[in-house]
């Protein structure tokens, strides 16, 4: 299946010399939740404002549900929903109007039906005539996505779609995503809320400093830069690490009370049994122990320390 977005050396470098974006080449796949990642100024939002039509690329080719992005530009555009970071809507217009208004700026027909179905579906149908200002800062990003949704785009992106809402929000809102998902609509979506990435996303890319460091499919990722630990509690202190144990990648916690066992990177095979075997040989008596993973947080800070 072809993909549904195909970026192929994009670069973009402002007026003012700065280099945003270089070669930035990625295929989304229809159908995914595609996370993009990076610190700030990774050049993320420029990405996104490409795709989008709202920036001009300086060099490279994109292709949105097979129609360049550039030559092709209503129809590609069409085929997509933005959500940005800024709430941008008039406060003084209701719901209805500014969702609706939406849509038709897309030149598609009215359809009272369908803006019905996106309004009840964002849990904003009982405040269809409701102004904007008088609207939570929740609220006003569910208006955000409708006006994205309103002229029944393929793809959607939602550029930092939880910024500044409160957990139970931040819930409802993955639980949104991935009903829009299941109904075939294609989310891109950065975050700054690594859990967010984690939790939902089928594909995550990290950006850095205008590059595409990674792409990888999520499971594929924690099992290739994943960690592991062991943290082993022992009955008494240890002045050090005996010889007997040097082939294992142990390390003594301060307080000389833990051995700890780092595990699993690359897929590495942990050997516990034999750590475990050999414990006992050196007469190291252990009264309990647990393991800890990496998160995806752990695992992103780590790539962007080694991005030179």
């Amino acid at each position: 299946m072809s993909p549904i977005i195909s970026i192929s050396h994009l670069a973009k470098t402002y007026a003012g010399g700065k280099t945003a974006l270089r070669d930035i080449s990625l295929d989304i796949r229809r159908g995914e939740i595609f996370a993009l990642l990076g610190p700030n100024g990774a050049g993320k939002t420029t990405l996104i404002s490409i795709v989008c039509g709202i920036v001009t690329p300086s060099a490279g080719t994109i292709f949105a549900d097979g129609h360049d992005i550039v030559r092709d530009y209503r129809a590609a555009r069409e085929r997509i929903g933005l959500v940005p970071q800024e709430l941008t809507v008039e406060a003084f217009e209701t719901v209805w109007a500014t969702v609706n208004l939406s849509r038709g700026l897309f030149g598609k027909p009215p359809n009272p039906a369908l803006i019905e179905k996106v309004l009840r579906d964002l849990s904003l149908w009982d405040r269809k005539a409701s102004q904007i200002r008088t609207l939570s800062g929740g609220m006003k990003r569910r208006v955000m996505i409708a006006k994205a949704l309103s002229h029944e785009p393929r793809i959607l992106f939602l550029d930092e779609p939880t910024a500044g809402v409160d957990v139970e929000l931040r819930r409802d809102m993955w639980q949104l995503v991935r009903h829009l998902r299941a109904s075939g609509t294609t989310i891109i979506l950065t975050t700054h809320y690594l859990e967010e990435a984690e939790e939902m996303a089928d594909r995550i890319g990290v950006i850095d400093k205008g590059e595409l460091i990674l792409v990888e499919d999520k499971p594929a990722l924690m099992r290739k830069l994943g960690k592991k630990r062991l943290t082993l509690a022992l009955a008494a202190p240890l002045a050090q690490i005996p010889a007997a144990l040097a082939a294992y990648p142990l390390t003594l916690s301060p307080n000389k009370e833990e051995l700890i066992y780092a595990y699993g990177e690359n897929g590495a095979r942990p050997g516990i049994g034999a750590l475990l075997a050999d414990l006992v040989k050196a007469g190291i008596v252990v009264k309990d122990l647990r393991t800890d993973e990496s998160s995806l947080e752990d695992i992103f800070v780590g790539l962007i320390r080694r991005t030179p």
